[in-house]
């Protein structure tokens, strides 16, 4: 069945709460094993059914958000999904409280990391927030409306803004900065609202925290990502080794790439760009990328060339951007189907190969964990480890990039890995903002900016901003949806990226073997927690002090010797 034959059916909370009620007292009144077992299956089946309507809804609102009908259902599971996670909280304190807990761990029906990941599930939620959590989905909604309407008008053409950053990668620095000018402009445009709606997000986060017995939001906020291996203190940690191994390499290596450029100061502007002729662009359009994408996937194996036939005979593609869709990328998954689906807004960037790339990384994880035991209530692990699933797969593409990029495929190779490596300061900077910004839930929009200011000069002491109009004041955070839609989440990429630039490593010396533990890495879905997974794969934890210094090191040694095989 084609992703949009799908069957939509509301489930209401009416009935959801109905059936949750009766789950919740088979387990409260269990007299075996076996009784909460058979509830905790029941439960399953019914969270399927409540994620499939969410995501169904949600996929078809963001493909068009303009839809009357999808965004009614889209804005009544925001209204709603508060109530249906304080009904799951019941179940979750009822299954904790089971006097058959200890059994059923140590007859093996059911991990102990269930049990945990229960435990975290319920210091992240509590009945007195359910007012809160709605008023937080509709500042979601707002704020993801007016990113996704939001048109910058460019050389007589009014673009959505992934189209707009096209012109961020042109040669020709006029037009980079020009590009940068009109995206600033009309942010500015819209300051008044962007900041006013994330003022009111931080406030009802903080009240959420503080209603909860938490100092801030911080610690709320970890339990809501479903942290098991790692808190706010590993990630300093992690922060101290970007900020010593990461932060000078990058400085350096973009440094370098400024000089090619005939720059004598590196401005945000020259930021998107790597190579004064033009960064390597696709060799053809949608139907050219998605052919040397099957290509690409039948060679790597068979499962995965499998997977990838699955995914384009079911239509799990919508890649044009155009006014109305959401702005940015995702993959999700229709459990109830087991039909993974990607969007996208292809613009004729290298980023387009990027979504066959990443975003099917993700769809090969959901596509692989779906019959998993565990995989309703662990899912495919936590963000960092989804993550790992899709960055690594990026660079287990790189054996095929001639297929994208013909001749371009080395330089391409350079500005991926060059990429990857820049990431990782910017991604630190979202997420130390967001620790700065929920320690002080009172700083003015102002204040909230000096901050960015300040991490910017600490993390990226290369770029310069300034003269690029709004951008200047330190606002590029108000175009990073994660920081208002997922509080906490970019992190995991920066964590994710370490992992997937070791398995990069890792293939060059031997690609079969370190594939294999990808797969493996992969198929356990959320049944190993991230460090174990990344102990087994035998790969370093970016939380052990110097963990990265290696990877900076082999990663600078690797660009210098693509600099030489692709002639830069």
């Amino acid at each position: 069945m084609k992703v949009s034959e799908l069957k939509y059916e509301r489930l209401s909370i009416e009935e959801f709460a109905a059936e949750i009620q009766k789950i919740i007292a088979q387990v409260k009144n269990a007299s075996s094993a076996q009784e909460v077992m058979d509830a905790r299956n029941r439960c399953n089946d019914l969270y399927i059914r409540l994620e499939t309507a969410q995501a169904l809804s949600y996929m078809r609102y963001s493909i068009n958000t303009a839809d009357e009908f999808y965004l009614a259902e889209k804005d009544y599971y925001d209204e709603v999904g508060p109530q249906a996670q304080n009904y799951m909280l019941e179940y979750t304190k009822a299954m904790l409280e089971t006097p058959f807990r200890r059994e059923m761990e140590e007859s093996g029906r059911i991990i102990p990391l269930v049990f945990r990941s229960f435990e975290v599930e319920l210091k992240s939620m509590s009945p007195e927030i359910v007012p809160d959590l709605v008023e937080e989905n509709k500042l979601v909604s707002q704020y993801s409306q007016l990113m996704a309407g939001m048109e910058f008008e460019f050389r007589g053409e009014k673009l959505p803004r992934p189209m707009l950053m096209k012109y961020a990668k042109s040669p020709d620095r006029a037009t980079r900065k020009e590009a940068y000018e009109v995206l600033g402009k009309t942010l500015q445009a819209h300051s008044q609202e962007l900041d006013t709606i994330f003022d009111q997000m931080v406030h009802v986060r903080d009240r959420m925290a503080k209603k909860m017995g938490y100092q801030n939001f911080v610690e709320l906020g970890y339990h809501r990502m479903g942290r098991l291996c790692y808190g706010p203190e590993e990630v300093k940690c992690f922060r101290d080794n970007i900020r010593r191994d990461i932060v000078p390499v990058v400085s350096r290596l973009r440094t370098e790439v400024g000089k090619r450029l005939g720059v004598d100061r590196l401005m945000v502007y020259d930021y998107d760009l790597i190579f004064p002729q033009g960064d390597p662009a696709p060799k053809g359009g949608k139907e050219e990328i998605f052919s040397a994408a099957q290509a690409m996937y039948h060679s790597m194996s068979q499962e995965t060339g499998e997977f990838f036939d699955f995914m384009l005979e079911t239509d799990a593609f919508d890649v044009e951007s155009r006014k109305n869709k959401w702005g940015g990328g995702y993959c999700t998954s229709f459990m109830a189907y087991h039909q993974p689906f990607i969007l996208a807004n292809f613009n004729g960037t290298s980023g387009d190969v990027d979504v066959v790339t990443h975003e099917a990384g993700h769809a090969f994880a959901d596509y692989k964990t779906a019959n998993n035991k565990y995989v309703v209530e662990l899912n495919v692990g936590g963000m960092e480890t989804a993550e790992t699933h899709s960055m690594s797969m990026e660079f287990f593409a790189w054996p095929y990039m001639e297929h994208f990029f013909g001749e371009d495929a080395e330089r391409y190779k350079f500005m991926h890995l060059l990429d990857a490596l820049s990431f990782l300061p910017y991604g630190t900077i979202v997420d130390d903002f967001q620790r700065q910004v929920y320690e002080n839930p009172d700083w003015t929009p102002e204040e909230r900016k000096a901050a960015w200011r300040r991490l910017e000069a600490e993390f990226r002491p290369h770029i310069c901003f300034d003269g690029v109009p709004y951008l200047e004041e330190g606002t590029r955070w108000q175009y990073q949806m994660h920081i208002y839609e997922t509080p906490f989440y970019y992190i995991d990429y920066c964590l994710a990226q370490t992992a997937a630039l070791q398995f990069l490593l890792e293939s060059r010396k031997d690609y079969d073997d370190a594939f294999r533990r990808y797969v493996r890495f992969l198929s356990q879905g959320g049944e190993k927690v991230f460090t174990d997974l990344l102990r087994e794969a035998g790969l370093r934890s970016p939380f052990e002090e110097g963990a990265l210094a290696d990877v900076a090191k082999e990663c600078e040694a690797l660009l210098k010797n693509l600099e030489k095989t692709a002639g830069i």
